[in-house]
């Protein structure tokens, strides 16, 4: 099958989505299905992956992010594209103009065509001072899915969700972790030293965007409540964004390793002992099961990858979802828990090895062959029905 991917930030090194959509790709040429990337061009970005194809568009800066390219509208680019060479499938990964676009001429050309809810950009209005254009916004993401024969969710909390929300035929898209990548075999004591522990000083570490709707605050807060129990602790934070110079001025003390990427990026979770994760604004929340993978203590909220990998008191913690008090007082909890720190450890790493991408996209796989075939003409059904009996 012919796939065309239409999103925005592939690389991996750009953020949990693209990382999602990375193994994505990859595990459909695995599967022999003719993939290519449709996406703006980024600033900086490393060399084109050979294992597909990668056709860029004209991008622009998104606000609040100048170092990433948004998709501009393509209608006519796309529709020269595909006239010649129609792909079998469209997914659309953007609900953006590039994403708008690719969606007209799928429905131009009678191309089948399936998207996937990545994001909760309508409760980012909130953190950017646009909570009056929340409702109208979702509206519009509503308008943008209902336009594809699916939309593929990250978590059941997200798919009930939008479901309840007037989604047509919304399926589940879970979420693997490579374990081999993210594991506690990558723990460093050099870096450990680095960030300033004396060799039994507990390491907590935040990864992520540092950005408002990460919420990236309530994590400090946190730790420095850990703190105020265990004064040798430190904190660690990994990641870029736009609220990091407001952050590192504020805490001269904590530890800022900016973007991490492979192996570098798995040591640095490996070499922390616990994971503080307050963001609220998740679909799935990657970093959590990355974090659990590497043999960490996570503390999150209890929704998307919280609430459905983490048991609270035995391989890992989590709260009331948005209860700031409530996540306080898990770290109190820790704390008191701190014998039994080890076998939380032990049992979140159990729990990762579970977590495999080759079943997820077997899965997706079956989903996108069977709306492909129930898209087709009737004719066309007729004939590939009969095809199926004969080679029986």
């Amino acid at each position: 099958m012919k796939i065309a991917l239409v999103t925005e930030t592939f690389p991996p090194e750009v953020n949990g989505v693209s990382m999602t959509l990375n193994r994505l790709a990859m595990g459909l040429c695995k599967r022999g299905h003719q993939l290519e990337v449709v996406r703006p061009r980024q600033k900086n970005e490393p060399p084109a992956n050979a294992t597909f194809a990668t056709f860029c568009v004209q991008g622009f800066p998104l606000i609040g992010y100048p170092g990433l390219q948004f998709g501009r509208f393509a209608l006519g680019t796309l529709m020269r594209r595909w006239r010649r060479n129609p792909p079998d499938l469209i997914h659309i990964a953007t609900e953006g103009p590039l994403g708008l676009s690719a969606i007209r001429v799928a429905c131009k050309f009678k191309i089948p065509c399936v998207s996937t809810f990545h994001t909760n950009f309508q409760t980012y209005t909130t953190h950017y001072g646009f909570a009056w254009i929340q409702k109208a916004f979702f509206a519009y993401l509503r308008w943008v899915h209902n336009k594809t024969l699916a939309t593929f969710a990250p978590s059941l909390d997200v798919q009930n969700h939008l479901s309840e929300c007037g989604f047509k035929n919304v399926q589940l898209l879970g979420r693997g972790v490579d374990t081999n990548l993210f594991c506690p075999h990558h723990r460093s004591t050099i870096l450990r030293q680095k960030w300033g522990s004396n060799g039994n000083s507990p390491i907590v570490i935040y990864v992520g965007r540092l950005a408002a709707e990460k919420n990236v605050d309530l994590s400090i807060r946190a730790f420095k409540s850990f703190r105020k129990k265990i004064p040798d602790a430190e904190f660690v934070l990994v990641g870029d964004g736009p609220e990091r110079t407001r952050l590192e001025k504020e805490n001269p003390d904590f530890y800022f390793a900016g973007m991490r990427l492979g192996e570098e990026l798995a040591a640095h979770y490996a070499s922390a002992d616990l994971f503080f994760f307050g963001s609220t604004t998740e679909t799935f929340g990657n970093v959590v099961t990355e974090a659990m993978a590497s043999g960490l203590i996570v503390l999150a909220y209890d929704y998307a990858a919280g609430r459905q990998h983490i048991q609270n008191g035995s391989n890992g913690y989590t709260c009331a979802f948005d209860d700031e008090t409530a996540f306080i007082h898990a770290v109190d909890v820790i704390v008191t828990d701190r014998a039994h720190w080890h076998s939380i450890r032990q049992a979140a790493r159990e729990t990762s090895l579970g977590l495999s991408w080759d079943g997820i996209i077997d899965s997706y796989e079956k989903d996108i062959c069977n709306l492909v075939a129930r898209a087709k003409p009737p004719q066309l059904q007729q004939a590939a029905t009969a095809t199926t009996r004969e080679n029986q």
